[in-house]
């Protein structure tokens, strides 16, 4: 057991009732996994108080509680720590309890709207193929060494990171690569926490429903890098017109990159076709397997990410070149008919655009593109017109459909996806509310030759559904319907 005063180290504490000289179990914010000697922190969470729980977890065994206002009736023996956010403090807790394990190995954190799972995931894969003990916390799953967990969140809770990242600790990793989202940020998961560096990606229209305004969710991504440390690295698409912001006023060693600016690391696209990009990187060429101007930049990214933690450059391109494209992000297959479809994560304004442009830029035009598009239920709304819109204007056929509704009526939201489609566009699109209905629609619709883009759900395995989760795979689902078709 530890002692409950050893995890408080650097926590600001505002009150304590109580001592804080005690042996504990372990940390729990949710009441329900409390047992014997556990301290709880109750978390003001976006849909309950923990607050209202503390009576429960005392019940069930604990023996301190951390709290931003204290209950109306003090149990004796009971340690209450009253700070101004639990979150904070929890996080801090969090990394004092498991030793700050950030410490003992590098931690590079990915942010940024798009290409954050992307570059996490190839930089773990180039790593481990370098033969460094590497672990990754993504969108898609965690991975500790060669031990895979499923992701719940893309940045998960601080006890669960902490946790994560002892067993990388205790297994000899020595690098691991996490995806960092404006929610985790926010929501003080990533306190604490020691960075080695960080990468901004890009910046465009997304968790607007999160986020008061979009210089609001600016802000909280600028200030993952306000308090990077000076011995780590901040790195930057400076492309991008926030790319300059982010390393506005933090103390860490400035990087950049680019494809159009002056930038220390500078790429250029010699060729772009379906099956991978010729690229130039800082003089050199390199032939990947991924395609698109935006994986140019993930690429980018990741090149001047391995380079700043002292990989060889001729090494890492060759590295670059060896690299199979992440579960659900530009993933394709090529039917016996000819068929090519493309399934994609992209579900923000800006991925879907960077999506369809790569396919519009490779294609020969004689061919159809046929868009399968659907945005969630209890997420930004202002975004599903703007969704459809970029759909239609850029594909020959689109299919609006449902993607995961989760608590709202998929016929709504088809609705105000609908509204975004140009009178110009109206014949070439459809609705299907079936989401199944919709993939094989497209597969009946295309032709020898034709294109379909999935979009919106990617590596996800489920469909959302008034709080339920079914089995929903679209590569799984499109691959069937070509095979039934005969396609």
């Amino acid at each position: 057991m530890i002692n409950l005063k050893d995890i408080l180290w650097k926590v600001a504490i505002e009150a304590v009732y109580g001592s804080t000289d005690i042996a504990i179990g372990k940390i729990e914010f949710d009441s329900r996994k409390v047992s014997q000697k556990d301290v709880f922190i109750a978390i003001c969470g976006t849909i309950s108080d923990g607050h209202n729980f503390i009576e429960t977890a005392i019940n069930n065994g604990a023996i301190t509680i951390i709290c931003e206002k204290l209950p109306e009736i003090i149990v004796s023996g009971i340690t209450y720590i009253k700070v101004k956010d639990t979150n904070k403090a929890m996080a801090i807790m969090a990394a004092n309890y498991f030793h700050n394990p950030s410490e003992k190995l590098k931690l590079i954190g990915i942010t940024g709207t798009n290409g954050k799972t992307t570059i996490a995931s190839l930089l773990y894969q180039l790593f481990q193929k370098s033969g460094y003990k590497s672990g990754l916390i993504s969108t898609v799953k965690v991975v500790v060494d060669t031990t895979e967990y499923m992701a719940t969140h893309t940045t998960p809770d601080s006890i669960s990171i902490n946790q994560y990242l002892n067993e990388m600790v205790n297994l000899g990793v020595e690098y691991c690569f996490m995806e960092v989202s404006s929610h985790g940020i926010h929501q003080k998961r990533t306190e604490g926490l020691y960075f080695t560096g960080g990468v901004f990606t890009n910046l465009s229209h997304d968790h607007l429903d999160y986020h008061s305004s979009f210089s609001e969710y600016r802000d909280v991504k600028k200030s993952f890098f306000d308090q990077l440390p000076k011995t780590a690295f901040a790195f930057t698409n400076i492309d991008d017109k926030n790319g300059s912001v982010m390393l506005q006023n933090t103390i860490a060693k400035k990087r950049t990159y680019a494809l159009k600016s002056i930038a220390d690391y500078k790429a250029q696209i010699i060729e772009n076709q379906l099956n991978g990009l010729l690229l130039k990187i800082n003089g050199n060429e390199v032939w990947v397997r991924l395609i698109g101007t935006f994986n140019a930049y993930n690429l980018l990214a990741i090149y001047g990410t391995a380079v700043e933690l002292g990989m060889e450059p001729l090494e890492v391109l060759r590295l670059l070149s060896e690299l199979e494209s992440v579960s659900g992000r530009f993933q394709y297959i090529i039917s016996n008919g000819n068929i090519t479809a493309i399934v994609d994560y992209a579900h923000t304004p800006d991925a879907l655009e960077n999506v369809l442009k790569t396919i519009n830029d490779i294609r020969t035009n004689n061919e159809q593109l046929i868009t399968v598009i659907g945005c969630g239920g209890d997420r930004d709304k202002a975004k599903r017109p703007i969704m459809a819109r970029i759909a239609s204007e850029l594909s020959n056929k689109i299919i609006i459909t449902s993607d995961n509704p989760r608590t709202e009526k998929p016929e709504i939201i088809i609705e105000e996806m609908e509204a975004g489609v140009a009178s110009q566009n109206y014949k070439k699109s459809i609705s299907i509310l079936d989401r199944k209905q919709a993939i094989k629609t497209a597969c009946q619709l295309a032709q020898a030759n034709d294109i379909i883009l999935i979009a919106g759900k990617g590596h996800e395995t489920y469909q959302e559904i008034n709080g339920v989760r079914y089995d929903f795979d679209d590569m799984k689902i499109v691959n069937e319907m070509l095979d039934q078709l005969g396609k």
